[in-house]
């Protein structure tokens, strides 16, 4: 077993791969914003990601050292129904000229997409600095 000399690469690293699968499903649902009828016939449903920290042995025997990891545990469908808007033209209207199309805010898909990219940005900065203190540490024995 050898040492680690980029410590929380492995906890930073799994939070990197946890926001761009989020930036995903967020890009997703203002993708479908205005998707009436989906492969299943119904109006598309707005996705989030459900992460769950996981907390592991970061180095074997008796250190008792322990690193947490996020990783995500699933996509759920959001529970919002659809919301109904009138539009008499569309092939997809019910008697009363109404369609239904996804509740989704694209606002707030625009904030939570931001917030998604600080946090990977921030993880990122952290996989840099581990980087640069692991490169400072080698040049030690060089001089």
């Amino acid at each position: 077993m050898g040492l680690n000399i980029l410590p929380g690469i492995d906890s930073t690293s799994s939070a990197l791969a946890a926001e761009r699968i989020r930036m995903e499903v967020i890009s997703q649902n203002i993708a479908n914003a205005n998707t009436s009828r989906g492969l299943d016939g119904k109006p598309y449903q707005r996705q989030h990601v459900i992460f769950e920290s996981v907390l592991g042995q970061e180095m074997g025997g008796d250190s008792g050292v322990n690193a947490s990891k996020v990783q995500m545990s699933r996509i759920v469908k959001d529970s919002r129904a659809p919301r109904m808007i009138y539009s008499p033209g569309d092939p997809y209207a019910n008697g009363d000229g109404m369609v239904a199309m996804p509740d989704i805010n694209i606002h707030e898909e625009m904030a939570d997409l931001i917030v998604s990219s600080r946090s990977f940005e921030a993880n990122l900065a952290v996989v840099k600095n581990a980087r640069q203190l692991a490169l400072q540490t080698l040049s030690i024995g060089k001089r």
